[in-house]
């Protein structure tokens, strides 16, 4: 017989070992608590005792003249602190006039905008901006001959290297008679060039900011009119582009 076997043979006559249950006459009582029990229950109790005591120390230490702004702004509900409700110090009407004077605001400042718009929009007459559509002019002739034959620059009584141009382009009379003024050296047109497209840019960053001050002016124009007690509903919803629309019930007035 090997150790093996010898240990199965040892542990299968082991008995199993079982915790003495409550006696038959304290059966009334319960279950009969164990050590685990017991010690479960013990360091509960030692832990609430220790907390109790350390609060009767920090109150017997506590300084009377002791003060915090917290206690101010705090209540006591079923034994919790509690952050006191400010009170509301505005009421609607003047949520309505503020809401009124922001719409004001907005507005004026759109209107200063678009006013920079236009000024600026005459200065450049947008003639060579980015994005707009090209303009196109056709020239009628008698026969197909003179299509293959057709010179612009001759049709226009102008210079070639100015065939491309939408504005500034004087006839060759005008080149002849008249003096040139303004920039002609290549690097003074690059700069006047450079120039005018950095304006072309402020009068598209204008635009874009005075739409967006219109759809501000819509959303708190919106806004003050949610606040009235008439009956209203939802439409379309607000977009970063748009504002909410909703249908209000007719109300007759007295």
């Amino acid at each position: 017989m090997n150790m093996s076997s010898f240990r199965k043979a040892l542990k299968s006559r082991q008995k199993n070992h079982h915790e003495r249950s409550q006696p038959g006459f304290r059966k009334t009582m319960g279950l009969l608590e164990k050590k685990k029990d017991y010690k479960l229950r013990a360091n509960d109790y030692h832990k609430k005792q220790n907390t109790l005591a350390a609060l009767r120390k920090k109150a017997l230490e506590k300084n009377p003249d002791e003060f915090y702004f917290n206690m101010i702004s705090t209540k006591l509900e079923d034994g919790v602190h509690v952050m006191k409700k400010p009170e509301e110090e505005v009421t609607e009407e003047q949520k309505k006039l503020m809401r009124s004077q922001d719409i004001r605001y907005v507005e004026m400042k759109r209107v200063a905008e678009a006013k920079k718009i236009e000024r600026l929009k005459g200065e450049l007459h947008l003639l060579d901006a980015e994005g707009k559509q090209k303009n196109k002019h056709t020239f009628f002739v008698d026969s197909k001959k003179e299509v293959q034959t057709f010179d612009l620059a001759s049709h226009l009584n102008t210079a070639p290297e100015l065939v491309n141009r939408v504005y500034n382009r004087p006839t060759l009379h005008t080149l002849e008679t008249k003096s040139i003024k303004g920039a002609v050296e290549p690097e003074n047109i690059m700069k006047l060039a450079r120039q005018r497209k950095h304006q072309y840019k402020i009068l598209s960053q204008r635009i874009d900011r005075e739409k967006k001050m219109f759809v501000i002016s819509q959303k708190i124009q919106t806004r003050k009119d949610l606040q009235d007690k008439n009956k209203k509903v939802k439409v379309k919803k607000e977009t970063q582009l748009t504002a909410a629309i909703y249908k209000f019930e007719s109300k007759r007035k007295r």
